[in-house]
């Protein structure tokens, strides 16, 4: 087959909610790998008479989330029983949302190769999760802790175009979702857990052909991979002329790199939605909602945009300061009270500071096996010490130094300096050094003026080393070029 296909792909992805309690019960929210079962109670369980009444925070997180992802909040909504028999779903049913949920009509902008990238968003409902099955030694057995855990369940139009497309909108989902307190959004702890629907068609086909649901993806690499594989795999069905004609639901086989066969996919009507009767209708208000949207935080994509116009760093570096909510927080304080002392060059003051905390400062903490919440720096001390380096008072080497030992004691910069006389050397006899270095090093020096530049890093190297990292280096090439001419 000739004609070329194009992927069509969306996502559905359940955010566990931060909450202190379940979503329709008093059940504790809050733990990890708790023992099997011990977070639980009648209404979790689903034992008769039990009424289920809705988690308020949960509802906020939702509309907070729905906010953040421009979706349109319904000022009523409901929720609704899903029916299905599972094992690991006690009522038999799931109390979900379907015909009028929170929200919908949104999106989300993402960065694809430098391009902005708009995927529309179908829908945010809330709805509870299901117990958690454990298969050991040929048995399957049921814990019921996760059941009843709040879910913010976000669907996207089918608008994804690629794996990596679909793995940048997962990362800045989690981005937002962190941002905004809603959840960890660990995709390892199933706090964020993505099922990915794909289909092809011919390209320029604006027909939809049906599509495969590959489930629990909890990974961004599983996500790409696993897109990647039905894409290759449903490529050789079209190319047989045996494109898929049914909707089936597949499972990620990580070890072997492929997706597995698990079932025809169920139509809508097969979950027999019909209103929860034991939930009245949600009632939001307008004014509710503002509130709600003036109390959410400076959001990814404007911090993103800020770090880069107003601070001066690249989007990788700004990248990694949104990645890293406690780096971020630190550069972001120490730059701004740097700023002033720099004759309120801001640019500066946070290429300076990224440079120092973002690279050298994080790779000693990696060396010593700490992380940031482990030491407890003083953004003063820290100021002073960058002031230090940017006046050219201390140079790179020693800086290193002196950063490691204000770790290691937690003294102030300059005391460090005096006790273990890492200050720069006046430059009075630098011409004496240099001078010594020249007449050490012939074949350099004659590599040199023949025009081989790089060998001025040699020579520069040399003179550091006899003066023990105490010079600094830009005056050292300066008297270097200077004595060479």
């Amino acid at each position: 087959m000739s004609m070329k296909l194009t992927p069509v792909i969306g996502l559905e992805i359940h955010v566990q909610l931060k909450t202190i309690s379940k979503m329709f019960c008093a059940c504790d929210n809050t733990g990890e790998n708790q023992p099997a079962n011990t977070t639980i109670c009648p209404v979790c369980l689903a034992h008769p008479g039990t009424l289920p009444i809705p988690n308020r925070t949960a509802i906020e997180l939702g509309v907070k989330a729905a906010l953040a992802l421009n979706l349109q909040i319904n000022l009523h909504s409901k929720f609704d029983r899903k029916n299905y028999f599972y094992p690991d779903l006690p009522k038999g049913y799931q109390i979900s949302q379907y015909d009028e949920p929170l929200a919908q009509n949104g999106f989300l902008d993402i960065q694809v190769d430098g391009e902005t990238r708009r995927v529309g968003l179908e829908r945010l409902h809330l709805e509870e999760d299901t117990a958690k099955l454990l298969h050991v030694a040929g048995k399957s057995l049921v814990d019921f802790n996760r059941a009843g855990t709040p879910l913010a369940e976000i669907v996207t139009k089918p608008e994804i175009t690629s794996p990596t497309e679909a793995k940048l909108f997962l990362q800045e989902l989690r981005l937002i979702m962190r941002t905004l307190g809603v959840s960890d959004a660990d995709m390892e702890k199933g706090h964020l857990r993505c099922d990915a629907n794909i289909s092809l068609r011919p390209e320029g086909d604006s027909k939809f052909y049906p599509k495969t649901e590959i489930k629990n993806l909890n990974s961004f690499r599983s996500v790409e991979k696993a897109l990647t594989y039905e894409i290759e795999r449903q490529t050789k069905l079209w190319a047989e002329g045996g494109a898929p004609q049914i909707t089936s639901t597949r499972g990620w086989d990580d070890k072997k790199g492929i997706t597995v066969l698990q079932r025809t996919k169920e139509a809508i009507h097969d979950y027999r939605y019909f209103p929860e009767p034991d939930i009245p209708p949600l009632e939001i208000t307008s004014e509710q909602i503002e509130a709600w949207r003036a109390s959410l935080p400076e959001l990814p994509s404007v911090k993103r945009s800020r770090l880069i116009n107003e601070f001066g760093l690249s989007p990788k570096e700004a990248e990694l300061l949104l990645d890293d909510e406690n780096l971020g927080c630190l550069v972001g304080k120490v730059s701004t009270e740097l700023a002033p002392e720099l004759e309120g060059d801001v640019k500066a003051a946070s290429k300076l500071t990224f440079n120092w905390l973002a690279n050298k400062l994080t790779a000693i903490l990696r060396e010593k096996n700490l992380s940031l919440e482990q030491v407890d720096f003083d953004t003063k001390k820290l100021v002073n010490f960058l002031l230090l380096i940017a006046r050219r008072q201390v140079n790179s080497t020693n800086g290193q130094v002196l950063l490691r030992k204000m770790i290691e004691t937690g003294k102030e910069p300059l005391q460090i300096i005096a006790d273990d006389d890492l200050g720069q050397n006046e430059t009075g006899d630098l011409e004496t050094v240099v001078s010594d270095v020249i007449a050490q090093f012939p074949d350099q020096v004659a590599q040199f003026k023949a025009g081989k530049e790089p060998v001025i890093k040699f020579l520069l190297g040399a003179v550091i080393k006899a003066t023990r990292g105490k010079v600094d280096p830009i005056s050292v090439e300066e008297v270097l070029r200077e004595m060479l001419k």
